[in-house]
């Protein structure tokens, strides 16, 4: 009986193109494997024991001969390639219609509207980087007072202040008026609040960010859990990605060593049920600043603290490694892409060396958490729990 599944997205972690990415603009996007081919090599021992090089088509990592877990990759269903799509599906939800995108900034109607609401002007609003935004507006910000608004080609709304100019608690309200009004048609997946600090010429993001998403639309693997009477204990932006709708414990991250830190904080507590974790870090740190060497940095750093993981698992634990889209920093693009996802699973009672191939879809992952924690979900997904419980 498994009493407990940890589950870990690394966000962003894509292992080659969906037969669907030209329709995305990412055809040739892979990030694990332009990652190791721009660096010669890419060298995850612990996760290769897992199974890594050994998925379907993966390129980049070696295979091994005995994986000591079982192992596979999956297409998204959803229409999208952003974090909210990638995890709702995860957790059983399919959206037919991928959340809207702004190209060319938000219309002119919504700003004056949010402008009217805040009290105040806004810079921006137009597609760009986080990290280039506050750079080329950083300082009439500061000498303004306004908000920076912008987006990418996600279907975000984000809001960047300089901590000194906008308190902290200030900027989160401002997120959550443009939370309440994007709706209907513009009901994008997250507000961001930004917040940065720094001088001119050296402005920096802090780890006060916060994300607004909408609430899923249904029930998902993790309402079911928690109506089950069991936990379900959210580590990094998990909480926000799903509006803390089915989450019953939550702690928040600065970065991906804090939330390996946390997840093993609750895995020695005696919880049962899920714990569900994201790595921010690849996707928002390096992927979308097309840091390949940073990247690659930042998933040996994790595959070092797999072993961790492992040894803290109780006999009747499941871990589940996986990822929600992609973001390959080799290319031109600094979005996110199209990606396959991989699938790595880990237990006593757990097979070894079972290829679970290719998934049509993310939510397969919830409906056998669902299965092994033997609660009945009406969630999207087929189960393999059949297939890789001993």
């Amino acid at each position: 009986m498994i009493n407990r599944v940890v589950l870990i997205v690394m966000d962003s972690v894509g292992i080659g193109e969906l037969p669907d990415a030209h329709l995305y603009n990412d055809q040739g996007s892979d990030t694990i494997g332009n990652i190791s081919k721009v660096l010669g090599g890419l060298h995850l021992p612990n996760m290769q024991k897992l199974g890594l090089g050994n998925i379907d088509g993966i390129k980049g990592i070696e295979a091994v001969e005995e994986p000591e877990g079982c192992f596979g990759r999956s297409l998204e269903m959803s229409k999208g390639k952003d974090t909210t799509t990638g995890h709702w599906e995860i957790a059983g939800l399919i959206l037919d219609k991928p959340f809207p995108t702004y190209p060319n900034g938000f219309p002119k109607e919504l700003i004056e509207e949010f402008e009217r609401r805040i009290g105040t002007k806004v810079l921006g609003n137009k597609p760009a980087s986080g990290t280039a935004i506050i750079q080329e507006l950083g300082d009439e910000h500061v000498r303004t007072g306004y908000p920076i608004v912008y987006t990418s080609a996600d279907s975000v709304f984000q809001i960047a202040a300089h901590e000194e100019v906008i308190p902290l608690e200030k900027l989160y309200e401002m997120c959550k008026i443009a939370r309440e009004m994007l709706v209907g048609d513009h009901a994008v997946g997250r507000v961001i609040a930004r917040p940065f600090i720094g001088t001119s010429g050296n402005y920096k993001r802090t780890a006060n960010r916060r994300d607004f998403a909408l609430k899923p639309f249904r029930k998902t693997l993790l309402n079911y859990i928690q109506e089950s009477g069991m936990d379900v204990c959210a580590v990094g932006k998990i909480e926000d990605i799903y509006d803390g709708y089915g989450i019953t414990k939550a702690v928040h991250t600065k970065n991906n060593m804090d939330g390996v830190d946390k997840t093993l904080e609750y895995m020695k507590m005696d919880t049962k049920g899920l714990i569900f974790t994201n790595l921010v870090d690849f996707d928002m740190v390096y992927g979308h600043r097309n840091d390949v060497e940073g990247y690659a940095k930042a998933l040996i750093e994790f595959d070092n603290r797999i072993p961790e993981i492992i040894d803290n698992l109780k006999d009747d634990d499941v871990l589940i490694i996986t990822a929600d889209h992609g973001c390959d920093p080799t290319t031109e693009s600094t979005d996110h892409s199209r990606e396959y996802i991989p699938i790595l699973i880990y237990g006593k009672q757990i097979k070894k060396g079972v290829n679970l191939g290719t998934r049509k879809t993310f939510a397969d992952i919830g409906k056998t958490i669902a299965e092994m924690l033997n609660i009945k979900a009406d969630i999207y997904g087929e189960s393999f729990a059949k297939e890789i419980l001993k």
